[in-house]
């Protein structure tokens, strides 16, 4: 049976690394890497920074469940480190695979 503590950690990870990949896809010059000619709209642009500082303080929220506060802190501080070394890696080597987490659809639609 896995504990309730690894699985707020595991979630904290996730919430941070999200929250570090919204907060990147919110500048331009990242959209662009991810999404080549599309434009990021300026709608788009304030619900990406919202969501990036949700999944941090997420991220926060479940390390202060798994664990006592100085402790929880320590883990967070680590795993946003981390998390801002895999976004920033992800961007570097595989940018595209970042669409995933804001699509663009540009298709025209089949309505009349």
């Amino acid at each position: 049976m896995v504990e309730v503590t690894t699985l707020y950690l595991k979630g904290a990870a996730v919430s941070a690394l999200l929250g570090f990949a919204w907060l990147a896809l919110a500048k331009d010059a990242h959209w662009r890497q991810v999404h080549l000619q599309a434009e990021l709209q300026p709608g788009s642009r304030g619900t990406l920074r919202t969501l990036g500082s949700l999944g941090l303080l997420g991220s926060l929220g479940l390390c202060l469940l798994a664990d006592h506060a100085s402790m929880a802190v320590l883990v967070w501080v680590m795993l946003l480190a981390g998390a801002a070394l895999i976004v920033a890696l992800t961007l570097a080597w595989r940018p595209r695979s970042l669409r995933v987490l804001w699509p663009v659809f540009t298709g025209r639609s089949s309505a009349p």
